[in-house]
């Protein structure tokens, strides 16, 4: 097809490997500067460079000056969006840079996906607000009920600020290790930063992955592995601690 979206222009930004480390390495959610993804891409601080503004000119990234240091992170969530679709995809048809190990396994478990929770922990957060009504799916459409507003107030998301905010509440994103679709969007977001707030879990350095406590991983899976409701007295007690 000769009209419409040059796709070929993006696939080539992405698809240089030191470029797609890069890019690996922003769906951290963090900001890094030139040098830290220089390492990341395991090339010059030079070449870096050049990859970098390659990147920004294609729209997939974004430079923040802070005093001497710029930042770069990725341009938005749908950027995130397409590169955990193609990590799924590649890893769909055996396309591994490693052979899995440790790293990997954590990585699989709970790991963040740009900001908002993946891995296995995200999957079951996803399929029991399904379960339970909380959520409505229609093919890629996922919105919050009446029941689902309930919940996550009870749990400590600030809804009306999720409303008036212009970035979609719900969205899904399909997980590229497990290719099964967990929570994005504003929801996504909140509900990952209420689960650091509440001391369940915490971002580990140098990392994509989310370390759950005992303690946390067990109040999770009671409110999200077994689908039970909130206003139980386990589930209430993490609310308590603050």
């Amino acid at each position: 097809m000769k009209g419409g979206p040059d796709i070929s222009r993006i696939a080539a930004l992405i698809g240089d490997p030191a470029r797609a480390n890069i890019l690996g390495a922003l769906m951290s959610g963090k900001a890094l500067t030139a040098t830290e993804l220089a390492a990341e891409a395991g090339v010059s601080a030079q070449t870096a460079s050049a990859h970098l503004a390659k990147l920004e000119a294609g729209g997939l990234t974004r430079v923040q000056k802070s005093g001497r240091h710029r930042y770069v992170s990725l341009a938005g969530p749908q950027v995130a969006a397409v590169l955990e679709a193609l990590m799924g995809l590649a890893a769909g048809q055996g396309h591994l840079r490693t052979r899995t190990g440790p790293r990997d396994a954590a990585l699989r478990e709970a790991r963040v996906c740009y900001n908002h929770l993946a891995g296995n922990r995200g999957i079951a957060l996803f399929d029991a607000m399904v379960r339970e009504g909380y959520l409505t799916v229609d093919a890629a459409d996922v919105s919050l009920t009446e029941k689902g507003n309930s919940f996550v107030v009870a749990f400590g998301v600030d809804l009306p600020a999720l409303q008036k905010a212009r970035a979609p509440v719900c969205r899904a994103c399909l997980d590229w290790s497990a290719r099964r679709t967990h929570l994005a969007g504003g929801l996504g977001r909140a509900m990952l930063t209420r689960i650091e707030e509440l001391g369940w879990a915490r971002r580990m350095p140098q990392s994509r992955v989310i370390s759950f406590t005992e303690q946390g991983g067990k109040a999770f899976d009671a409110t999200f592995g077994g689908g039970l409701p909130l206003d139980r007295g386990d589930l209430v007690a993490p609310h308590r601690k603050q």
